[in-house]
């Protein structure tokens, strides 16, 4: 059901300006959420966290991005001590990157009822397109999804001092984009495929997900089965 939500917001999102709708669909995140939607009728079980193992795949890269208020910053220094959900975006994206948000605002709605768990966490939205997408825009942008609860895991939103900058944090996460043939189309003027990258709190990525599984509860799921290892993986050497 909730699959079925989202591709009905994918439909509105190809006719409908990005901000709006990313101002409409935060206001509605409440009501989505006690709806049951977002919780309930999946349509496979969830593992128990913990249940199963998430093996690294690579280190996750750092480069230099800049916060809301312009300070320069490695990204690799985003990923120490907390485990973090990593997607790349664009403000213009008119399809995609806002279904994308909605998902990530949900899953921080859902961590902000697990007070173990949020302060563990760190989302973080990555813009490819610097040249539009400021440190103000983003800073913008932001206001529309990130919670207010203030439970809340931390969501950063992040950009770029140009495209010599990005390109190499692009290129280390094989994420490819590129412009489309119609530079005024009402989906954005870039083209990309959607990613988003499960990092531990060592700086190691141990899940990536397309759009079609970037499922708040399954990615909490992922993320207390990381807390759980390092928990365990913390005892183990407390007994030595």
């Amino acid at each position: 059901m909730f699959r079925q939500l989202i591709a009905s917001l994918a439909m509105v999102l190809a006719v409908t300006s990005a901000g709006s709708l990313a101002h409409d669909a935060r206001q509605d995140r409440a009501a989505t959420a006690a709806s049951g939607l977002a919780s309930t009728n999946y349509a496979f079980p969830l593992p128990e966290p913990g249940s199963y193992k998430l093996p690294p795949i690579k280190r996750a890269a750092g480069g230099r991005v800049l916060d809301e208020s312009g300070r320069a910053f490695d990204l690799a220094g985003f990923f120490k001590g907390r485990v973090t959900v990593l997607a790349f975006i664009y403000t213009r994206c008119g399809d995609i990157c806002p279904v994308a948000s909605l998902q990530l605002s949900l899953l921080q709605d859902l961590a902000a009822t697990k007070h173990d768990v949020a302060n563990q966490i760190r989302l973080v939205s990555v813009s490819f397109d610097p040249e539009y997408d400021t440190p103000e825009v983003m800073a913008e942008h932001a206001a529309n999804w990130r919670s207010k609860e203030p439970g809340a895991p931390d969501w950063q939103f992040l950009t770029a001092p140009d495209r010599e900058a990005i390109a190499p944090i692009l290129a280390a996460y094989d994420q490819t984009i590129g412009p489309k043939r119609d530079p005024n189309s009402p989906t954005g003027p870039l083209h990309h495929i959607f990613r988003a990258f499960l990092v531990d709190a060592s700086g190691r990525i141990r899940n990536i997900y397309s759009l079609d599984f970037l499922d708040p509860r399954l990615v909490l799921n992922d993320i207390q089965t990381l807390l759980l290892e390092k928990h365990t993986n913390t005892n183990k050497r407390t007994a030595r």
